[in-house]
């Protein structure tokens, strides 16, 4: 079975003061073990990281610059 990629820029979604959550949630609700969403923010998103985390996600977090965050999930389990 062939693993996903999904990117997903929040970045405008906050700006306009939209909380992302829900999309975030409903776009991982179907990974498999190996999928990876590929999350474009403004800041880190410390409390989605212990979110994703107890959802079977690991996390790599990369600061573009002081306000581009490019943080990797990868479904574990």
């Amino acid at each position: 079975m062939e693993t996903k990629v999904i990117e997903l820029d929040v970045r405008e979604d906050i700006k306009n003061n939209q909380d992302p959550f829900e999309t975030i949630m409903l776009t991982i609700s179907p990974f498999q073990e190996g999928d990876t969403l590929i999350l474009h923010a403004p800041f880190q998103p410390v409390p989605l990281y212990s979110v994703l985390k107890s959802k079977g996600f690991g996390y790599e977090t990369e600061e573009i610059n002081g306000k581009h965050f490019k943080i990797t999930f990868t479904k574990n389990n």
